[in-house]
């Protein structure tokens, strides 16, 4: 079962293997400027390792509200879009 703690692992996995620093990023780490500062072309490549781990897709119009979200909010919203595809 994915949990959103094994998600966040994924995430700031991914994040680091895009040589962002990841040394003080938590759940509460936001993507954006505020946080973790990834661009939105790192935004894009994020979204395609998900797809790619998980199969949840995250449409071009969606890559400003990823990018506002943080670490734990990306998760929780990963594990949900999960949810519903098993349902």
């Amino acid at each position: 079962m994915t949990t959103p703690d094994s998600v966040r692992q994924f995430l700031i996995q991914a994040i680091a293997a895009m040589n962002y620093p990841v040394d003080d990023v938590t759940a509460e780490t936001p993507l954006g400027s505020a946080g973790v500062d990834l661009e939105s072309l790192a935004v894009a490549e994020l979204a395609v390792r998900v797809e790619d781990e998980y199969g949840v897709k995250f449409s071009d119009e969606e890559s400003e509200t990823v990018a506002a979200m943080s670490i734990g909010e990306l998760a929780a919203t990963i594990v949900s879009r999960l949810a519903k595809t098993a349902a």
